[in-house]
């Protein structure tokens, strides 16, 4: 028993609250969900819930910005920094591969004792060492590529039913819908690690197209006169805002949701024309129905329900704020993402001004100014000619450059400034070369998902090579897979300095190349088909190490 000294000073000592415990995350993020697409924003023919719900219960950012396109947005959001830096150029041939030195969220919190998992689309790379969970994350179902029914589908090919998936690494049949199934496993994982701290990253690939959807969600919008793209979009999207809903429902009933970071956005702007919020532009541009999309925050434990923010901020803040949030540290390479917690406090007043860039087109390599927004609060310079007071004009209709020639000045600079920063990160803009022979990943597909060249494309003239790195000097077995041939012909095979041929009759699908002794180091697999003079690529390459 304490003595009555002891008793008076144990009274008198100053109360210490107990260490909040660390907050559960799940972040949904759609593809191709643009601003428009939710009730809560005026859409009158979509009903979304359960979406409105996530913002009501949290925090609204009213400005926040993303890229044009899938992977460039994914790179950033996962690490904090300008997808340029991480190596992520484009969404295709190569250009989505994300360098294996970036850190990305999911590393840091598993390395502050977070369990994570990913469920749904990653788009940063099919093969070792790029696949999620070389990345960080511990459970990962995801599908190949950026989307199903692509050329990253396993053969022979698939479609949003049914779909074969890859669970940490391995092939796996799934049953249902690829919506339903992606938040099937999420709420499963959510489940099983419901006594610890836990990220779900839950990327869907709805609504993208192809837009393949069960008619019983589609056609009540046909019935409305619809038409028949926007119905299905529309369908897609109730789909997810039901499975939005149920997830909320799980997190209630594990008396998880007031310690739980909920986070919904999307990943750029809708690929269609329909109701868009009235903002200029879509998916692929740089004007605002191409980059600004909603995102929601809900955190009971913190954030006040109903809180409107309307900073400037970028899917390049969420790793930043999630660290901060965790009480994670942060990753040592430079990030260019802010910490959204003030704001997320109630805390905007001496919230600094800030440029965020946003850049985006075809090719290896990006081109200064070319398809390239930089946006401060009241600011917008696009392609560093076309200036918008975004305070007076919010849909870009007034290029006002004329009369502000210091402000496009200053952001040409900062720009100039920019581009040097992150053109320099690298060194270059090469993509990873993907590994063979590593018993991680053994056989390795390779798809037109990240065979590069120019004449690399996804139609059937298509024609290119995958730049590699095989492990060790050995023996691999290769079999080249490819549409049906219209004639007999050639199959032709090299890298470096081996180059075989096999002949192969009409119809033919597939060419075996059995027991190739490769030589170990960088090289380009080249697959060439030979028919009545014309050169023309595969659908997939298999190798596989046998001794």
């Amino acid at each position: 028993m304490l003595n009555r000294r002891q008793f008076l000073a144990a009274a008198s000592a100053p109360l210490v609250a107990a260490p909040r415990p660390r907050p559960n995350i799940v972040l949904v993020m759609t593809d191709d969900q643009g601003y428009g697409d939710l009730s809560l924003h005026g859409n009158r023919d979509l009903a979304t819930p359960h979406m409105d719900a996530v913002a009501k219960n949290g925090a609204q950012f009213t400005q926040f910005h993303v890229c044009p396109v899938c992977a460039p947005t994914r790179a950033g959001l996962l690490t904090g920094r300008y997808n340029y830096r991480t190596g992520v150029v484009d969404t295709y041939l190569g250009r989505a591969l994300m360098d294996t030195k970036e850190v990305t969220v999911a590393e840091s919190l598993k390395a502050a004792g977070y369990r994570t998992g990913i469920f749904g689309k990653w788009h940063l790379g099919d093969n070792y060492p790029l696949r999620p969970g070389d990345q960080g994350f511990e459970e990962a179902f995801v599908i190949n590529g950026g989307g199903l029914a692509q050329p990253g589908d396993p053969p022979p090919g698939q479609s949003y039913f049914n779909p074969v998936l890859r669970r940490n690494g391995k092939y796996e049949k799934a049953e249902g819908y690829c919506t339903d199934i992606f938040f099937r496993e999420a709420m499963q994982f959510i489940e099983a690690n419901q006594t610890k701290p836990f990220f779900v990253y839950l990327p869907t690939n709805a609504p993208h197209t192809p837009l393949q959807i069960d008619e019983r969600y589609s056609k009540p919008y046909k019935d409305k006169g619809l038409d028949d793209v926007t119905a299905k979009i529309y369908g897609m999207l109730q789909n997810i805002d039901e499975n939005l809903g149920k997830l909320q429902e799980q997190l209630t009933r594990l008396k998880l949701r007031d310690n739980t970071i909920l986070i919904f956005l999307s990943d750029n702007g809708p690929q269609q024309v329909r109701f868009n919020g009235g903002m200029r532009g879509l998916k692929t541009t740089v004007y605002q129905g191409g980059i600004r999309v909603p995102c929601f925050v809900q955190w009971p434990a913190r954030v006040k329900a109903g809180l409107k923010i309307d900073r400037v901020a970028s899917h390049i803040d969420v790793l930043p704020t999630l660290l901060a949030a965790a009480g994670a540290p942060l990753p040592k390479s430079p990030l260019d993402g802010r910490n959204l917690l003030p704001l997320l406090d109630g805390k905007s007043a001496g919230w600094k001004d800030r440029s965020i860039h946003i850049q985006w087109h075809r090719g290896d390599v990006p081109e200064l100014f070319r398809a390239h927004a930089v946006r401060t609060q009241r600011w917008k310079l696009v392609n560093g000619v076309e200036l918008y007071d975004m305070d007076a004009d919010p849909v870009e209709a007034n290029n006002v450059a004329a009369q502000h020639p210091d402000v496009v000045a200053r952001l040409r600079k900062d720009t100039e400034a920019w581009f040097r920063s992150v053109s320099s990160s690298r060194g270059g803009f090469a993509p990873p070369r993907l590994a063979i022979g590593h018993p991680e990943e053994n056989p390795t597909l390779l798809t037109r998902q990240d065979w590069r060249g120019p004449r690399a494309s996804w139609d059937a003239k298509g024609l290119g090579y995958w730049e590699v790195d095989v492990l060790r000097t050995a023996a691999y077995d290769v079999d080249l897979l490819f549409a049906p041939a219209t004639a007999a012909g050639t199959a032709v095979l090299k890298l470096g300095s081996v180059e075989q041929s096999v002949p192969f009759a009409a119809g033919a699908k597939s060419v075996k190349l059995p027991g190739l002794r490769l030589p170990a180091g960088p090289g380009r697999l080249e697959p060439i088909l030979k028919i009545n003079g014309q050169e023309l690529g595969v659908q997939y390459v298999e190798v596989k190490q046998v001794s």
